[in-house]
């Protein structure tokens, strides 16, 4: 019953950005209640990160994955790694998209993984070119 409310808040919005994130994550904390699971724990974190902040997502994540029951899911990786490159946190966002290929099977995935990562790696790399002169 609750899945069905969370795939219908889904379907209500016109676009992923319009999902009402609060409604989500509020199913996904009931859905915890009676079904606890760490992929409902994750899935939960997610639709918190959407509505309060990627601050708030990674902070559940790394929660999560300190319990180690997802140190092998290559989703909750996935979603840390851009969670962690949203919020600026390049060394983060690098190792977590490695350990999310490295986990990642479907050859789709890992190149949209490893797309991700040289995004990280020009944005640092652009970065540091403009602040190298700067210290100079």
């Amino acid at each position: 019953m609750l899945q069905a409310a969370i795939a219908a808040v889904h379907a209500e919005a016109d676009t992923a950005a319009a999902t009402d994130g609060r409604q989500i994550a509020c199913l996904y904390g009931r859905l915890a209640g009676s079904q606890p699971s760490p992929v409902v724990e994750l899935n939960r974190a997610v639709a918190i990160a959407r509505s309060d902040g990627p601050e708030s997502g990674l902070t559940l994540i790394d929660n999560l994955l300190a319990r180690r029951e997802l140190a092998n899911y290559q989703l909750a990786h996935s979603v840390r790694a851009e969670l962690s490159r949203r919020l600026g946190r390049i060394v983060e966002a690098r190792s977590s998209y490695e350990r999310a290929i490295a986990l990642t099977q479907q050859e789709p995935e890992r190149r949209f993984l490893q797309e991700r990562l040289r995004q990280v790696d020009r944005n640092f790399e652009a970065a540091v070119d403009f602040l190298l002169p700067l210290r100079l």
